[in-house]
């Protein structure tokens, strides 16, 4: 190679870092949605990164990475080049089951930043066609004395805390069976073989509706419209740790440059803030509720901070 071809070669390389931020993106991005297709946070990663491509006029692959409580996805995330071409979109398990396992693989907060919350959803309390009882005091009254089973999306979830919640202050024999995902949990609650579950609108809306699987009692403090019939737990007997309640959102790694952190932040609020997206995440009882990157990662923190006065108040576990 001649000595001025072999500079310009170079010159090139040593711009590139550069170069690529200043044009990026200028290839595909890829999302990491640390759980199965098929659930709520595949369906919401979804519906937010076909406009998003649009908005950065590049396509947004979501990638599903499911296991160990979404441990393995947001790994794989935290660890992937701080280019912007690798992101997660995730919710609260992020921060709540490296407090279960108590292993942490990667820093909930520090090695990552935020770019934005889609918003919150309540979970129900639901009832496979196993078991009998069409109002919660009745589902009570015929599982009591019964050796069941309660099934969550994923060990040290919050799907997880409050079945067990729900097991004790019920005074119920139930064993916990952990999921890798709300799409493998769901099939086996409308297929029997797990007695309840706690799950999102998002991804039961459908089987709620086509009555395959029956809503006893809602988590949180609001009402469901669509689901006027169903009573909120923290009105009827149970305690106010039903309250807890989460987050939505979309985190890039940490030491992305950011330039890239600034547009996609703009372009997510564009998206999660457009009427007809809020229509849409309604339309599945989801809440919005945008947050930006400096007031998500206060509510990220403070989930956190929840989370494990609640794990320690339940001695909750993997094995529990």
């Amino acid at each position: 190679m001649k000595r001025r071809t072999m500079l310009a070669a170079a010159g090139v390389a040593l711009a590139r870092p550069s170069l690529a931020q200043g044009q990026w993106p200028d290839r595909p991005i890829r999302w990491i949605v640390p759980f199965p297709p098929g659930g709520s946070t595949d369906l919401w990663g979804r519906m937010v990164a076909e406009p998003m491509a649009a908005e950065l006029g590049q396509p947004i692959v979501v990638d599903n990475r499911g296991g160990a409580g979404g441990l393995i996805g947001t790994e794989a995330a935290a660890k992937a080049a701080a280019d912007g071409y690798t992101m997660l979109f995730t919710i609260t398990t992020h921060v709540q089951t490296p407090v279960v396992l108590r292993r942490f693989p990667y820093d909930p907060v520090n090695d990552f930043a935020p770019i934005g919350k889609l918003g919150v959803t309540p979970l129900v309390l639901c009832a496979s066609p196993s078991t009998q009882g069409n109002t919660l005091q009745d589902f009570v009254a015929w599982a009591r004395g019964k050796d069941l089973s309660y099934a969550s999306y994923a060990a040290g979830s919050t799907g997880h805390a409050y079945g067990q919640m729900f097991t004790d202050e019920a005074r119920l024999n139930m064993t916990h069976v952990p999921y890798r995902g709300e799409g493998p949990m769901l099939q086996d609650m409308v297929a029997g073989n797990v007695a309840c579950a706690f799950h999102s609108m998002a991804a039961s809306g459908g089987a709620i509706r086509a009555r395959r699987i029956r809503p006893l009692g809602l988590a949180g403090e609001r009402p469901l419209p669509s689901l006027p019939e169903v009573p909120l737990l923290v009105n009827s007997g149970f305690s106010r740790r039903f309250a807890f309640s989460g987050f939505i959102g979309l985190l890039a790694p940490a030491r992305t440059p950011q330039p890239i952190l600034d547009r996609t932040a703009a372009a997510f609020r564009k998206v999660v803030e457009n009427p007809a997206m809020q229509r849409r995440l309604l339309e599945i009882d989801t809440i919005p509720g945008y947050l930006g990157p400096a007031e998500f990662r206060e509510d990220i923190i403070r989930s956190m901070r929840d989370w494990e006065a609640l794990v320690n108040e339940l001695n909750l576990s993997i094995q529990s």
